[in-house]
């Protein structure tokens, strides 16, 4: 292992997220609610720590693949240890267990959270905490990336933060990585731009509309308010935050294609086709349930409540507008089915992911076709007009395994650790897994994570990593083999 090249990413984060820090204390200053020091103490904590490290810049900038893994998992454990400083010193979150669950939960875009009245914290530590789902969006590291050495393998970083399915579409479309993280966090930060602007123009405070942007683009979910999306009752902001959160679920590759005026790619990815056709199904579904059943008034009134909730939980956004457990069981259970789906691979979303969704459908249509009409034929599966390895078709179906493996796996963990009933226990843990947020039962939207025992928010706290890393980048380091030379 390259320790001093580790140590030098590591101190990079920390000054990163110490200049992150100041934001919040500008607002704190502006809203004087007495959380400077807090703030203050906490980025100057941060640079104390990340200037040793980044000061002696090893003389070989080599990362192999498993420095990189490294960096991904531990990098994100610290800075998330590092930004619950300021709740802590400030007194509002007094725990180390529950602002670390908070801030882990803020990075990883999941939006879970265990305060009971989130309109109570000071505006600086509101904006910090929604700050944290601006950073962690696309990607923590992939911000560090850009102020890395050119040569320093940020390749190697990326994989080791990026979803399987980024692998298995082969996203690059600039020679160089920096290039390309600069062009991705432009786009991101052009989309969060895009949408304060048009909340703040709807009637909502330019602070709500920043901290609501941040948890819209990427898919994270965090709210300034207690109702979350339904504190406004706003049928304009509904529709905003409906059409970023779909955006924010695209691959962002596409944003890209989009500007270059390259509408052919667009047109070509088979992702975005589905996307689009099971988000129309599920609103549709569930929008002619809620008004048969007379839910709300008028079909457009369905239409609105039903496509906000069915985007926001397929992007593990995780906002809420309604007490949706109060919605009749065949909405409930359609809600629960798109907890497991996830948006596109490349975007600022959690979950299974739909690029695996398509090859595992098309393998198994492959196989029958195969085994009863034409057994003696190669029948290619392609993606986006192009065959795709065997390789690729495994992590698919691995990726999923192993996702539902860990759901019951860590179902059973939650109800001996907390003795909670099943349904919340595995809604617990699709939540932090799915990176989604609120989920049914004793976490459902009416309610939080703040009951569950320290050892369980130890747990989801890992799963909520595990997740974000898409699984393999944070369960490698159980494989003895990963320590061994």
């Amino acid at each position: 292992m390259h320790f001093r090249s580790i140590a030098y990413v590591i101190g990079t984060l920390l000054i990163v997220t110490s200049i992150a820090m100041l934001f919040p204390i500008v607002v704190s200053l502006i809203y004087q609610e007495g959380d400077l020091n807090a703030l203050f103490i906490s980025a100057a904590v941060a640079l104390a720590m990340g200037l040793p490290l980044w000061w002696f810049t090893p003389s070989n900038y080599e990362l192999s693949f498993r420095d990189a893994v490294l960096i991904a998992v531990f990098g994100w454990v610290i800075i998330s240890a590092v930004s619950a400083l300021p709740f802590m010193i400030h007194g509002s979150i007094p725990s180390f267990t529950d602002a670390f669950f908070e801030m882990m939960s803020g990075y990883t875009t999941t939006g879970a959270t265990i305060l009971n009245d989130i309109e109570s914290l000071p505006h600086g530590l509101l904006f910090w905490r929604s700050e944290t789902h601006l950073l962690g969006g696309m990607g923590f590291l992939t911000l560090t990336l850009i102020f890395l050495p050119h040569g320093m393998a940020g390749v190697r970083i990326f994989r080791a933060e990026s979803s399987p399915g980024q692998v298995i579409t082969k996203e690059k479309f600039l020679p160089r990585n920096r290039d390309a993280m600069i062009w991705l966090w432009s786009i991101y930060l052009g989309l969060n731009l895009l949408q304060t602007l048009l909340l703040w123009g709807g009637g909502m405070s330019l602070f709500d509309a920043l901290c609501h942007a941040f948890g819209t683009v990427s898919t994270a979910g965090f709210s300034t308010k207690n109702a979350s999306i339904g504190y406004y009752g706003s049928v304009y902001f509904d529709w905003v935050i409906t059409i970023f959160m779909f955006l924010g679920g695209m691959t962002f590759m596409l944003f890209y294609h989009m500007l270059k005026g390259e509408w052919n790619l667009v047109r070509l990815n088979t992702e975005l086709r589905w996307y689009a056709s099971i988000v129309g199904f599920f609103c549709g579904i569930s929008t002619l349930i809620l008004w048969l059943n007379g839910s709300y008034d008028g079909f457009f009134e369905a239409l609105r409540y039903a496509s906000f909730q069915i985007i926001s939980l397929l992007t593990t956004t995780g906002y809420t507008t309604a007490d949706y457990e109060l919605w009749p069981q065949a909405v409930l259970m359609l809600l629960y089915v798109v907890c497991f789906i996830g948006a596109c691979a490349g975007s600022t979303t959690s979950g299974i992911k739909i690029v695996h969704f398509v090859i595992i459908w098309k393998y198994m249509v492959t196989s029958i076709k195969k085994m009863f009409f034409q057994p003696r034929t190669i029948l290619p599966i392609r993606l986006n007009q192009r065959a795709i390895d065997p390789f690729a078709i495994n992590l698919s179906i691995c990726y999923f395994i192993t996702n539902i493996f860990l759901v019951f796996a860590g179902g059973s963990v939650m109800v001996l650790v907390d003795s909670m009933d099943y349904q919340t226990a595995m809604s617990s843990v699709i939540s932090a897994l799915m990176n989604i947020g609120p989920g049914f039962g004793e976490v459902g939207p009416s309610e939080n994570f703040s009951q569950i025992s320290a050892p369980g928010k130890w747990f989801l706290s890992w799963l909520m990593l595990v997740g974000r890393l898409e699984m393999f980048s944070a369960l490698v380091l159980l494989f003895p083999s990963f320590w061994k030379r």
